[in-house]
């Protein structure tokens, strides 16, 4: 049995016979075809697929950022589609951390503002502790009281990623986080998030384009046309590549 095919205490999200379809008629368009796919906790998947291959399609059915046509996708047992907006919200506010390309950081704020923001709009309790040692891990503890714009594009999206784990949510999706940085700053940010992962216990599931940010992952996952058609573990730079190739055959 796959570990996609019962529930189980392990798994921080999954979805079961995703369908998405856009549009109809001469302009349907089948994003997902029946997607079987679990997210186990404390690991970090890598989504990989050409342009329209539905990946970023599955993450935003999986965060409940968009609605599926057919089957179900759950945050630990929690079915979405039997939840209406306003306690969609609730859980992706609670439950689910978001990486974006942009950092999307407001910026009148300082990094720490910027960490706790969600948290504050809450209303929740932070745990002070564990932002600190979200903070130290990504390596802004000496940057708290730089605005956005008195940082680096890198220490921009260490903010970001801090931001996405303060609230121990649990799961990070991330959409191509590091594809607007250069490739050392990239894999300073994927070193964190990996961190994150092994000793902070967070689960993240990451869209991305580029084998390189791929093999930080503990598990890839190649989509085709809607479909799951490979998945690779313990990748490398090398092994993502020879796989996409096999894949073009």
């Amino acid at each position: 049995m796959s570990m996609t095919e019962s529930p189980s205490r392990t798994l921080a999200a999954r979805a079961d016979k995703a369908v998405k379809v856009y549009g109809s008629g001469d302009t349907e368009v089948h994003a997902l075809r029946a997607v079987d796919v679990g997210f186990e906790q404390g690991k970090f998947t890598a989504i990989m697929g050409p342009s329209g291959s539905g990946k970023s399609t599955l993450m935003h059915c999986m965060a409940g950022l968009d609605r599926l046509t057919d089957g179900e996708t759950y945050i630990g047992d929690v079915p979405l589609s039997t939840l209406n907006d306003k306690a969609l919200t609730v859980l992706r506010r609670d439950k689910v951390g978001f990486i974006f390309q942009a950092f999307n950081l407001v910026p009148t704020l300082n990094a720490h503002e910027n960490i706790t923001l969600p948290m504050d709009l809450a209303g929740g309790v932070t745990d002070g502790a564990w932002v600190e040692e979200v903070i130290a891990t990504v390596g802004l503890a000496d940057r708290v009281t730089h605005r956005p714009n008195e940082l680096s594009g890198g220490q921009q999206q260490r903010v970001a990623v801090a931001r996405a784990l303060a609230s121990r949510p649990d799961i990070v999706f991330g959409d191509e986080p590091t594809g607007n940085l250069d490739s050392t700053t990239s894999a300073e940010i994927l070193s964190f998030m990996r961190q994150a992962v092994r000793e902070l216990g967070q689960t993240i599931v990451m869209v991305t384009h580029d084998p390189t940010s791929a093999s930080y992952a503990d598990r890839v996952l190649f989509l085709f046309d809607g479909r799951i058609v490979q998945e690779l573990d313990d990748p490398t730079p090398d092994t993502v590549l020879d796989t996409i190739r096999s894949l073009g055959d």
